[in-house]
Formats: C-alpha cells, sequence, structure tokens
C-alpha cells in the first residue's frame, strides 16, 4: 500500500511540474506587462548573498533602472551601465571600467535585471505556491535543469509589482532581493545607459568585446 501511494504522490507531482499553473500565469502577465508598457522601472534594493557551501553571508543595497533592454545598476562595488549591445562596469576604488559584451544565458538579476519580467515565458516552468498579505509567491523551475545554473527561482509580486526575488543555485550560491522601493512613472534619456567618459576623468577603459 505505502508503495502504491508514494507512486500516485510522485505521478502527481510529475504532472503539476510538467504544467504551466494558470493562476500564476494570470499574476505573471499582468506583472510583465505593467513593467513592459510603462516608460521605465526603477528599482532600489536590499541584497542578500548566501554561499550554502562556505556558510558565508553578505548584505548590501543598491538600484537599478530598466528602460527596455537597457539598464543601469548600481551597487556598492560597481556602477553598470548596459545600453543594449554592451556593459560597462565601472569600479571606483581602482579608478577602472570593463567593456564587455553581455552572456545571452546569464539570466541573473545583476546581470540581466530585465529578464525578472520575461524568463516565465520561455525555459521555465511555474506555479503558484501561496498567496500571502506581502503578495504572491510564485516559483519558476527551468523546463531543461541540466542547461542552467539555476534549481528555483521565486517571485513574490503585489499589485502588479515585484515586492521580492530569490535566485537559488546549483553551485550552493543563493541571492535574495527585497525590493525597497518601486516606480513605473519615470522616464529616461537613452545617454542614460552609456558609460559617460567625461563624467569619469582618470578612469582606465578596458575593452574586452
Amino acid at each position: 500500500m505505502r508503495t502504491i501511494i508514494t507512486g500516485i504522490l510522485l505521478l502527481f507531482n510529475i504532472l503539476l511540474y510538467g504544467q504551466q499553473d494558470p493562476a500564476a500565469k494570470s499574476i505573471l502577465d499582468q506583472f510583465s506587462d505593467a513593467a513592459l508598457s510603462s516608460p521605465a522601472v526603477t528599482m532600489s534594493f536590499m541584497m542578500k548573498i548566501h554561499d550554502r557551501v562556505e556558510q558565508s553571508e553578505t548584505e548590501s543595497e543598491g538600484s537599478v533602472v530598466i528602460m527596455d533592454s537597457m539598464y543601469k545598476l548600481t551597487i556598492p562595488d560597481n556602477t553598470i551601465w548596459f545600453n543594449g549591445s554592451a556593459t560597462w562596469t565601472l569600479t571606483p576604488e581602482v579608478k577602472e571600467v570593463t567593456v564587455t559584451l553581455p552572456d545571452p544565458e546569464d539570466n541573473t538579476f545583476l546581470t540581466s535585471p530585465s529578464s525578472v519580467f520575461t524568463m516565465y515565458r520561455k525555459d521555465f516552468k511555474y506555479r503558484l505556491v501561496e498567496e500571502r498579505a506581502e503578495g504572491s509567491i510564485i516559483d519558476l523551475y527551468p523546463v531543461e535543469p541540466a542547461e542552467t545554473d539555476f534549481s528555483r527561482i521565486r517571485l513574490v509580486i503585489k499589485n502588479e509589482k515585484l515586492i521580492a526575488a530569490e535566485y537559488r543555485r546549483k553551485d550552493g550560491i543563493d541571492m535574495y532581493i527585497d525590493i525597497t522601493g518601486y516606480r513605473l512613472d519615470k522616464s529616461y534619456k537613452t545617454e542614460y545607459f552609456t558609460f559617460n567618459r567625461d563624467a569619469h576623468p582618470g578612469v582606465d577603459i578596458i575593452d574586452m568585446r
């Protein structure tokens, strides 16, 4: 009997994760449409990175402005600009900026923040885990686990706004993002998303494109 029950539960889980949850899709669609139809998305956040292997943890705060695929990300050690084709990473401590091309397979919050609005549309299965006062908890699982570094991504969404995100990696590194500010009503010029050489005199530019 125990074997039969175990088999039924396993089959249920296979069916559950093999399908897309329509309730989760409705929430994700509204969240995505609100962000993508806005002039830009401006977020401030608290970030915690936990290393399960080394049992270490770091915390920091930052902000990001996202417009279409472009973004400007500010964290304690770096400022990162992406204009849709190239990435400039400024490290003020050493007065150096590195220019690189983005990795199209990298969908983490710090390297491709705009992907949080669209990643569910392909390569991920999703389900609504729970409805809480702080928001709807939705888990995303990779369709092809062997082709990604993530084991799970969790989003908390309320009133079409991102409240929190959790990126759980297979290498033992987990990233937790708590959104402290979220705006959809401010617009920016495209120049805002490109490194301005004149505004940073004395900075060495290392072009690795």
